[in-house]
């Protein structure tokens, strides 16, 4: 497993979880943590004993936006992975799941500060749990900068357009209330629990037949905006092939055996 100093990565059965590491910053990001959360992502994509991946924040926050001098290798954080970034300029919006998609699900777990850069990743991810207490919101206009991390563009394809351009045109904070209300998350629990509400998800996704929860989640994404009758045909060329495998057969079997499924992916 790798990870960086900003970034720690452990397996808890076959959930991969990422942790933002660098609570005195409120887990702002740093070119460290961005190298980590990268090489995480494919981590995840290329190990097939992994079935899921939680995302969090280490010293009770999830991530407080970007550090623009760390982002830079400026001071003592960052000058080894200079290189990293030189030889993919893209690295960074790969691991803000800006222009990479990892094949399994992604699941937040949210406690604290989650703005700015910090919603902006959070919405590369697939399902979402916040404790109480958490702080959601866009602070960029409110400081004459642009949300670049893709929020323009997701926001209003996630939650209703009214929605998304209040957080994004005020840039004011967002209770963990009101973020489940407009539909930005799926989860409120009592701080200290998102975590463990997440790991709980996570082992009911990791359950299920591997190559299905990949085929849906692909599915759901690539037919988001197409047309219904386009998105049934995607629909139905990605899924059908599933039930031909040999995981399917054993979920089949597994029902009939009041027993349950051992997927191998096959």
């Amino acid at each position: 497993m790798g990870g960086t100093e900003h970034l720690t990565v452990r397996r808890e059965g076959a959930t991969l979880v990422l942790t933002l590491n660098r609570p005195d910053a409120k887990n702002a990001l740093s070119l460290p943590m961005l190298v980590g959360l990268y090489d995480g992502w494919v981590e995840a994509d290329e190990d097939d004993a992994v079935r899921s991946i939680v995302l969090t924040g280490a010293g009770g926050s999830f991530c407080a936006g970007m550090d623009l001098k760390a982002l830079a290798g400026q001071g003592t954080h960052g000058e080894q992975y200079r290189d990293r970034l030189k030889a993919d300029p893209d690295l960074h919006w790969k691991a803000l799941l800006r222009h990479h998609r990892p094949r399994k699900p992604v699941i937040a777990a949210v406690e604290g500060h989650c703005v700015a850069g910090g919603t902006e990743i959070l919405q590369g991810t697939d399902i979402r749990v916040a404790g109480e207490s958490a702080t959601f919101g866009l602070y960029e206009v409110r400081r004459g900068l642009f949300p670049i991390g893709g929020s323009t563009v997701r926001l209003q394809r996630q939650i209703p357009r009214t929605h998304a351009l209040e957080m994004l045109l005020t840039g004011r904070p967002y209770t963990a209330q009101e973020a489940a209300g407009i539909g930005l998350i799926g989860h409120v629990v009592p701080d200290g629990t998102a975590l463990a509400k997440a790991l709980e998800i996570a082992e009911q996704v990791n359950s299920c037949g591997p190559l299905a929860v990949e085929a849906i989640k692909a599915s759901v994404y690539e037919t988001a905006e197409m047309t219904e009758t386009d998105g049934l045909a995607s629909e139905l060329k990605r899924g059908w092939p599933i039930f031909d495998t040999a995981d399917a057969k054993e979920g089949a079997r597994a029902f009939a055996d009041k027993r349950p499924p051992v997927y191998k992916r096959a």
